[in-house]
Parts: C-alpha cells; structure tokens; sequence
C-alpha cells in the first residue's frame, strides 16, 4: 500500500516523495487515517517505527484549512527533550514544504524574546517542551483556548522525567472540545490514566508489544571488570562493521572524561550531554549528521531525540538504570529496516539491571567472550574469604578503617532505578541521577589480562 491511499493530499504526497519514501511504514499505515477523520488516537510503536511522520502528515493536512492569530496556537506537539522537539520541526519542515503553514519551537536554551516574536505572527503548530511552555503561559505570552489539536510525543519519556503533572496542567487550559493523539513505545499504568482521563473514545494502533526491541538489531553483552571498560570500547570502535557509534553514558562526567579519552585514541568524537547549550548540542548532531565524527558519546538526554539514519552501532557504556531507556537507545540503529549491533559493558555489579530488562524486553541477551577477572569477579561475588589472623592495631581503629586495596577500587552496587532515580523536571535534563550505592565484591584490579577474543578478530588499526 502506498502513501496515496492514505488520503493525503496531492501536495503532501509530493513532499512525501521528494523525501524518498514510497510506502508508509505500519504505525503510519494504521495512524494516519483515523487522525484524517479527526479521531483521537493512542499510538504504541517503538522507536525507529516511523512515528513521528504518522502524526506530521496527517496534521499538515488538517491545518491546511483555516487561520492563525497572534499567540493562539492552532495546534500544539508537546515533546519530552529539545532534541525531540527539533526532530519534530525538521519533519514538519521537510512535509510541509509545499504548504503555507506557520511553526514555532519552543525550547530551553534558546533567547525568550526571539519565541514570543515568533509567536506574535501567529501560529499553526506550536512545538515545544512542557517546562518553556508554561513559562511562557504564566507570563501571559501565550494564549491555548484556539488549540484544536494536541499531540503529546514520547509519553513513557514525559513520565520518566516526571512532566506528568505539568502534562496534566496543559491539558486543562486547552478547550475541551479537541483531538488528542498520545504516542508512546510502551504503555505504563500512569500513562494509560492520563489517556482515560484526557482521550475521548479513542482509537488504539499498536505496531509491536509495548517494550520489544527492533528485531533487525543484534543485542550483545561484553562481560568486563571496571577497569578494563575503555580498553573494551575502544576495541568495538575499531571493528570494521563499526562505521559510525553512539556511546551512551549515564552521567554528564562520565560523557565529558569519555568524550577526552577517546580523542586521545585518536577517534573523530564528538558529545552531548546536559550541561551544554542547545547551539553547542546541535552543532555536534551536525556533524555527526555530515560525518565530521563517526563516535558520538551521549547520555540519556539524547536517547529519543536522534533521528540519524546509518547508524551502524550502539555501545551502553554504562548499562541504563532505567529498562525502558535500554530499549529506546539501542534504538539509535537498526532504523527503517536496517540492520545495526549494540553492545552493553556489563560489569558483575551491573547483573540486577540486565536481569530487569532481560525481564521488561523478554529477550534473553547474548553473551560474547568475557574476561578471565570478569569471571573471577563475578565467582568472589559469591563468597567472602575469610580472615586467617587477628586484625592489625590500624585495621581495629574504629575511627579509621583499613580496607583490602581491591576493596578500595571495587566498584558500588547500584540499586534498582524505580526506587532510587529522582525523576528530573528540566525538560533538557534526561539523565537521571546517580543512585545510591553499597559496596560490592572485591575485584582484582591487579589483573591486565586480554579482552574477549571477539573483540581481536578483524579489527581496525
């Protein structure tokens, strides 16, 4: 079946080819349609489906009759991240090329006073993040009684970040009378309230089970020891089907000190995390875009927001502590039928995460090589040695412990994300934070022993 069956308009198709596309993928076969008869809809689709088009075409067609005012939006698209909002824009930009629509983005990171401009010229689809928006409502800068229609994007993401609340006060200062279209790859108890509560009878499309992963990427788990994580890294960068990566981390740190070593390898790097500004953040996806850098290191700010064709690998640096963000940044490749690889650095202590989202995906990963201290590592976990002598004078001191120099460097047992990640109110801020922690076996750092054999088969350089 092709786009033109969809009922879209002759000018909407033409865009539609001149982007290269012949046939709608099955979340927009099934989308489109009801949302052309004005229904509301609840889209479950993972990402790298085509969904965001499933909402941009249908929309432009929709707003193609009518008329905009000064600082009453027609439509409105709330986005969880900056980066998701500016794919959005860049979809409405490139689909609606031959129609005389209006859009304004309204993010974090960008000057007030340019938005409100923008807004006073009057608007056909407002695109912003929940935190800006309301900003700007409270200010008395913009008007929501002429929003006919509202999507809310990425709402497993908004409830992650803890926007619910600020969703939820959105949605009582649009008019009742209105088409609500909600999309999310999975479909959590809150979200499913939040759809009761705000979606009138609405129409649910559904394209895989809520969490599954794309079938066209192959999952793999490289057993390591802290220590030896870079040297890892470093020898997956350098297989030859690894011609362009992102490298997810958990904290902002950790992506600036990777984002520096690997440059020190000699790696065309680039980052983005939360600390930077939106211009710095979107110069970077520009080259990695154009292929100035071939690696780029992010944290989860970014894990829904890339919408880059071709890329080959994912490496989770450092395994997610939410299930969720595992299957939404592996996500990153294996895009629109292709084919893609992503590797997850497993230490022993990170074992109580893969087993949650072994259990969430329902997909048992598979295991490639495994370092010898990985190993032991894991076998110590099980027992502790036992003391064969009295403790030292210092080793009783109360006020001062001494501790095994292994034991020093082991590293700390995170605790389950659900209940120890806060959830993060910035929209721009999508990591959350570092959670509690507990020591954990001793590991012997002593060892420098070979990474996996995978890992040496055919590599580059």
């Amino acid at each position: 079946m092709g786009f033109a069956a969809l009922g879209l308009s002759e000018e909407l198709l033409r865009a539609v080819e001149d982007s290269g596309y012949t046939e709608p993928t099955p979340i927009q076969a099934k989308a489109i349609p009801p949302t052309l008869m004005g229904k509301d809809l609840i889209g479950i689709a993972q990402t790298g489906t085509g969904k965001t088009a499933s909402f941009v075409l249908p929309m432009i067609d929709i707003l193609a009759q009518g008329r905009s005012r000064a600082r009453m939006p027609r439509s409105l698209i709330l986005a969880p991240t900056r980066e998701l909002a500016q794919q959005v824009s860049e979809n409405f930009e490139k689909y609606g090329k031959y129609h005389n629509l209006s859009m304004v983005l309204l993010i974090g990171g960008v000057q007030m006073g340019d938005q409100v401009k923008a807004l006073d010229g009057g608007v056909d689809v407002l695109i912003a993040t929940p935190g800006r928006l309301l900003d700007l409502f409270e200010r008395g800068k913009i008007l929501l009684t002429a929003c006919d229609l509202l999507v809310i994007d990425e709402a497993d993401r908004m409830l992650d970040m803890g926007f619910i609340p600020d969703i939820e006060s959105i949605c009582l200062k649009l008019p009742k009378q209105r088409q609500t279209l909600l999309f999310s790859a999975t479909m959590p108890p809150p979200i499913k309230k939040l759809a009761d509560r705000f979606l009138t009878d609405p129409k649910t499309v559904e394209v895989a089970r809520a969490a599954t992963t794309n079938k066209n990427i192959e999952q793999v788990v490289v057993p390591v020891t802290p220590r030896d994580k870079r040297a890892a890294l470093r020898e997956i960068l350098r297989l030859p089907k690894t011609e362009t990566a992102i490298v997810f981390c958990n904290r902002k740190t950790t992506v600036r000190e990777l984002a520096t070593s690997l440059k020190r390898s000699k790696f065309n790097v680039g980052q983005i995390q939360g600390d930077m500004d939106q211009a710095n953040r979107i110069a970077e996806l520009d080259r990695f875009k154009a292929g100035e850098i071939n690696v780029l290191v992010a944290s989860d700010v970014a894990a829904r927001g890339l919408d880059v064709k071709g890329v080959s690998t994912v490496v989770n640096y450092d395994v997610p502590f939410h299930p969720d963000d595992y299957v939404h940044r592996i996500g990153r490749t294996g895009r629109a039928g292709a084919t893609g690889t992503a590797y997850t650095l497993v230490t022993p202590a990170d074992e109580e995460l893969i087993d949650m989202i072994e259990k969430l995906t329902q997909h048992k990963i598979k295991r490639v090589g495994g370092s010898a201290a990985a190993a032991k590592a894991q076998a110590t976990s099980q027992k502790e040695p036992a003391r064969d002598k009295a403790p030292s004078k210092d080793e009783q001191a109360p006020s001062k412990p001494r501790r095994k120099a292994a034991e020093k460097d082991a590293p700390k047992k995170e605790r389950a994300p659900r209940r120890e990640a806060k959830k993060a109110k910035d929209e721009d801020e999508g990591e959350p934070p570092a959670p509690s922690t507990s020591v954990v076996p001793t590991y012997n750092n002593d060892w420098n022993g070979p990474l996996p054999d995978f890992l040496h088969v055919g590599t580059k350089g």
